[in-house]
């Protein structure tokens, strides 16, 4: 068994839910899992606990809310009782008070109001999460949003700061989305930050076949799968503490874990950032 490693996290968004891939993962030093009140089919909670109950007090459960049962699918709220009532329920089925609790992509129910009114909206929201750190109800609380730009243009130092800011990350994330996490990173002050999707979606996209990342690496020459460079990328892009990867593959989740001592060059990152704003201001 392999010593604990933070920079990853198994994320359990398509996944199985299987026990194996909860105990292999502990075989490798993964040790925090990332789960959501909707994953599942809205019974993510409830399955852990069923396969796995004697293996989460060993696991940091990160888990999420914003997202809740409508009529013929999912549908997403920020509203302070909603919300409220989700975190009360998540611990419930977990049976412990998850490590941490994030608001689950909040731009979704802003976009389409007034700057005034989204800004108030976000802060009643984060208090509703605040509050339940301090009430005991989770250990930290988080914002983990997929399009982080209609937050930038709203958050203020006034807000209440999340403890972890979670963001996609890697080789195919815009200079827009780099740009607005570097904002929310200036302005929020977050105690960790966290990537997610990585990979853009699969290693299986024939991107993978024709793109070598190697080229960022501090060693080109290094023997190492185009996986893992790109897995290096995303703690650069933007810069995070731990990245969210999902899988049911050990297999994968071993070539991962197996590339954390790759050096990547951070000079490479940064030219690679102004190209993408030069081409950004081209177009």
């Amino acid at each position: 068994m392999r010593a604990a490693d933070p920079r990853i996290v198994l994320g359990l968004y398509r996944s199985r839910y299987e026990r194996r891939l909860l105990t292999g993962a502990l075989d490798l030093g993964v040790r925090t899992i990332d789960t959501s009140f909707n994953y599942l089919g809205f019974r993510a909670h409830e399955t852990l606990v069923k396969v796995a109950r004697d293996l989460l007090p060993r696991f940091s459960i990160s888990t999420k809310v914003g997202f809740f049962p409508g009529p013929g699918r999912a549908e997403h709220s920020i509203d302070p009782g909603r919300l409220r009532a989700a975190i009360g329920q998540s611990a419930r089925d977990l049976g412990q008070e998850p490590d941490l609790v994030f608001l689950h992509n909040p731009e979704r129910s802003l976009t389409q109001l007034s700057e005034g009114s989204a800004r108030h909206r976000l802060a009643d929201a984060c208090s509703v999460l605040a509050d339940a750190r301090e009430q005991g109800l989770c250990g930290a609380w988080g914002v983990a949003s997929w399009d982080p730009r209609p937050l930038a243009a709203i958050v203020g130092s006034d807000l209440p700061r999340p403890d972890v800011l979670m963001v996609r990350g890697g080789l195919f994330v815009g200079i827009g989305v780099l740009e607005a996490v570097d904002c929310l990173t200036e302005r929020w002050k977050p105690s960790a930050m966290w990537g997610m999707s990585p990979f853009g979606g699969s290693t299986a996209e024939p991107v993978w076949n024709t793109f070598d990342p190697r080229l960022f690496l501090c060693d080109p020459e290094r023997d190492c799968s185009a996986v893992q460079a790109a897995f290096r990328c995303a703690y650069h892009l933007p810069v995070v503490d731990a990245v969210a990867v999902g899988t049911d593959n050990l297999d994968h989740l071993r070539e991962l874990t197996d590339s954390l001592g790759i050096g990547v060059d951070e000079v490479t990152v940064r030219r690679y950032r102004r190209l993408l704003r030069d081409r950004c201001q081209e177009d």
